[in-house]
This record gives structure tokens, C-alpha cells and sequence, in this order.
């Protein structure tokens, strides 16, 4: 990995099972549901579920800005941990994102940390401004995260219809 530290990091309690929070941030089409900047994902390859070296693209977008990247699964431990690495559609390395599930302590829920690493070469970021339009990247992706973890959250803990 290019870059040793996290840009952004964020964090939530969610009063539900890990395997809950589990099945929506390891299934990307439904993931996406709750993202910010991302805002449609597909399989690739004929992979139709999380698992170690599966790909999936993600469509980002800002504005009238548009762009996609690919994914490949790295970790995918179920109701614990779920990570990918992102590269662009010519290979590129762009980030790391990584999902760590961990129970409360009274056990009625789950903490969600969301943890993004940058792994761009550095000759790359004027590019990824143009592409992207954000200047500030791990400003945006901490929001995004906070944004994204929220989403989730409300989700899970709204009452069920009857």
C-alpha cells in the first residue's frame, strides 16, 4: 500500500446483528443504496457474491461528473470484516476501503468502522481532481463515510412495517 495511514476514517454503533450490517456492506449493488458519491455497482465476471479476488465496478459520480472504477475483494470475512481495493478502468491502484464489524459490549449490536486508504501515485492526484472535481479528498471521503455509516444505521434500526 502506497500510503501507511488512513485518509478517513469513521465509526458507528448500530443496534443490529453483525450479520445484518454485514449483508448490506458486502454486497455492493445494495451497498451503493447508502453511498454518497457511488451511485450504481455491478458484478464482474460472473461473481454474484462477496468473496476473496471477486470484482465488481462501482459508478461515481459529482455534479455532471462521471466515472467508473473496478474492485477486487480482498477480504471478506463474514459478520467481521469486508475489504477492497480499487483501481481505474487502465489498472491503476486509486484506494483501499475496508469494513470492520465488531459487537457491542452489552452484545444488543454491532460497531461499524469504515476505514479508507489512499494508493494513488502521487503524479495521479491532478488527474483525479479533473476526473473527480474534489480537491480535498479525505475531506469528502470522511463525509461521505459519516454520511454512508448514518444511512445504514437508520436503516437497520427503523421499525420494521407489520
Amino acid at each position: 500500500m502506497l500510503y501507511k495511514k488512513p485518509i478517513a476514517v469513521g465509526r458507528v454503533a448500530i443496534d443490529a446483528p453483525a450479520a445484518d450490517v454485514y449483508r448490506i456492506i458486502s454486497d455492493p449493488p445494495v451497498m451503493i443504496t447508502f453511498a454518497e458519491e457511488a451511485y450504481r455497482a455491478h458484478w464482474l465476471d460472473g461473481a454474484t457474491g462477496a468473496a476473496v479476488g471477486a470484482r465488481f465496478r462501482g459508478h461515481n459520480r459529482k455534479g455532471r461528473r462521471r466515472w467508473y472504477t473496478n474492485c477486487t475483494i480482498t477480504e471478506a470475512v463474514r459478520d467481521r470484516r469486508f475489504a477492497y481495493r480499487v483501481d481505474t478502468a487502465f489498472r491503476l491502484p486509486i484506494s483501499r476501503w475496508e469494513y470492520d464489524i465488531a459487537p457491542t459490549k452489552d452484545g444488543r449490536g454491532c460497531v461499524v468502522t469504515e476505514t479508507n486508504w489512499l494508493r494513488a501515485p502521487l503524479w495521479f492526484i491532478p488527474i483525479a481532481i479533473l476526473i473527480t472535481g474534489t480537491i480535498n479528498r479525505p475531506g469528502a471521503n470522511e463525509r461521505h463515510i459519516a454520511t454512508t455509516l448514518e444511512r445504514i444505521k437508520r436503516h437497520l434500526e427503523a421499525p420494521q412495517a407489520a
